[in-house]
């Protein structure tokens, strides 16, 4: 077994310690040591001259596990068949038979990201009821670490001791006990809220809740709920901001919300997720155009605001998501024709719509072409993850396609001209010469989304950190660069070799550990044994039940700041 390994003469792209550099990189007991120092010989030498180095990846938001996920998959029936046949079995004795290409199974999931280089990813959606769902489905994906972000925003308890503190925030203290409880017995790395307050007014018959409108049940608004969590994480010391899925999803105009959703924040950090679907105007003939501009200076003069993008790709997918005001209103789009809608102990929702990004479609050529243009617009590649919002924006398979689409601006104007004709002579991502460089790409790949979970030891090859590494051999063209990587390590072991997996180790789970006052848990324990069905008993995941759920992975606890209440 190899233990220790030194790569030769590589590329090494690690925008955390500097400028790229040619030099030896090298690990050993699955952390990176300092290759010109070490005495000892190493198990395997590799001549990685002509290749190109960087750290795992890490994909920060990517629906992967839990309950809309599934309902996908079977949603999607066709997606898990080649035609009127099923997909063939793998060649690879490893690979056990798993397949989809919208919402892939689980297996299947884990071979496709790490043949990319990845090595993390984050389910952004989890709710507290369904989070053991949640971790034994992404316990299930081999090789990948993976963590989740908590639902909350929208649930009945929440709002209401919101609405009982008033405009003061009296009960703030409250609730902050109540997010970090939440984090602990769901085991969660963050926190997100999705629609704003909006997913329980849905419930109530409000079609649409905008930053400032009052929720007509209790009385709070979009604003009350983004602050307060918001306010909470910052006080818990929790790593990873507030992580915001905002109102009016998909909406022409709904650039004001968004902007609305900044000021809201009143300065505290935050994460605004899939923001192509938050970056519209209703400028033009056809009442829709980009925002794109107008976003990027709102990100460009807020240092603690973070993004990402969320990118349209074209092609069949399918979108799954909490947000069941707004997917309740985009079904009849569907293609196919069908859809699920969904309450969830009466506490979140989802909706599940198929639908066939075009690019002779006015509409979906401009939501590509806005997207590219917020990543090509916001100066600090820190601020920018790259994502597709897996499989709501489409797969991410794609990313090797988006990085060319991001890398090579030839390329880039290849595809505009073959988008509807009235966005490929308009639209402003004709005019912007930017190409990101590798640095760049690694850092919205690898070390931006390491720094906003709080990561230290990921996305990035310091002495010290882990040795999640993938080696790509340089190519001009980088889509096939990025598709097919030489090599790639998990925590040292090699789990890909020339595009090929070569094991499966199970991945390690992230989570959160922020602290709350114990007696909270009096208080929750009357309201869960007069609402949700879920005994109180049963409620809080415990670490060696988590170990379990994940197949017997490593726990990866994340303290949260010195300082956090």
């Amino acid at each position: 077994m190899t233990t220790s390994l030194l790569l030769r003469g590589a590329t090494v792209v690690d925008p955390r310690h500097g400028a790229a550099t040619v030099r030896d990189l090298a690990w050993r007991d699955g952390f990176i040591v300092d290759a010109t120092t070490t005495a000892e010989p190493f198990d395997e030498v590799i001549d990685a001259s002509g290749c190109v180095v960087m750290a795992g990846g890490i994909d920060l938001h990517s629906h992967i596990g839990g309950g809309k996920v599934n309902l996908a998959r079977m949603l999607m029936a066709e997606d898990h068949r080649r035609g009127a046949d099923p997909w063939a079995l793998p060649t690879n004795p490893l690979e056990l038979a798993s397949c989809g290409n919208c919402t892939p199974g689980t297996l299947a999931t884990g071979y496709r990201y790490v043949e990319m280089g990845y090595t993390s990813a984050f389910e952004p959606a989890m709710l507290a009821s369904n989070a053991r769902h949640a971790h034994m489905e992404m316990g299930d994906v081999p090789v990948l670490d993976h963590g989740a972000y908590v639902l909350l925003g929208n649930d009945e308890l929440f709002l209401q001791w919101l609405a009982e503190g008033g405009a003061e925030g009296r009960n703030q203290g409250l609730l902050r006990d109540y997010v970090a409880w939440t984090m602990h017995a769901s085991k969660a790395m963050g926190v997100k809220v999705v629609n704003p307050g909006g997913i329980s007014a849905f419930k109530f018959n409000q079609r649409s809740l905008d930053v400032d409108e009052t929720h007509v049940r209790w009385g709070v608004t979009p604003r009350q709920v983004l602050h307060s969590l918001a306010r909470a994480l910052k006080d818990l010391g929790v790593a990873h901001p507030l992580h915001i899925h905002g109102s009016n999803l998909g909406v022409a105009g709904n650039i004001e919300s968004t902007l609305a959703t900044i000021a809201a924040l009143e300065g505290l950090p935050a994460h605004l997720t899939h923001v192509q679907f938050h970056a519209y105007g209703n400028e033009g003939p056809k009442k829709f155009s980009s925002a794109a501009l107008q976003l990027a200076e709102a990100v460009n003069a807020n240092p603690q605001i973070s993004i990402d993008v969320g990118q349209v790709m074209f092609g069949q997918t399918v979108t799954a998501s909490g947000d069941t005001m707004r997917q309740y209103a985009q079904s009849g789009l569907g293609n196919p024709r069908k859809w699920v809608g969904s309450d969830i102990e009466a506490t979140a929702g989802c909706g599940v719509v198929p639908f066939r990004y075009r690019e002779q479609s006015y509409v979906n050529a401009l939501q590509w072409a806005i997207g590219l243009e917020i990543f090509l617009l916001v100066r600090n590649p820190w601020q920018v993850v790259l994502t597709t919002d897996h499989p709501n924006g489409g797969p991410f398979t794609s990313y090797p396609h988006l990085i060319r689409l991001l890398m090579d601006r030839s390329f880039r104007d290849e595809q505009i001209a073959r988008l509807h004709p009235d966005v490929a002579a308009n639209c402003a991502l004709r005019s912007i010469a930017r190409e990101l460089s590798l640095d760049e790409i690694a850092i919205m790949t690898r070390a931006a989304p390491a720094r906003l979970l709080g990561l230290a030891d990921r996305g990035h090859l310091g002495v010290g950190a882990a040795a999640d590494i993938a080696v790509y051999r340089e190519q001009a063209d980088r889509e096939a660069m990025f598709s097919t990587p030489e090599h790639v390590f998990k925590d040292g072991t090699r789990v890909v070799r020339g595009g090929r997996v070569v094991a499966t180790p199970a991945g390690g789970v992230h989570f959160a550990t922020p602290g709350y006052d114990p007696l909270i848990e009096k208080t929750l324990r009357r309201h869960w044994q007069a609402g949700p069905d879920i005994r109180f008993e049963n409620a809080a995941i415990g670490t060696e039940e988590l170990c379990r759920c994940c197949n017997g992975g490593r726990l990866l606890p994340a303290a949260c700041f010195e300082g956090g209440a």
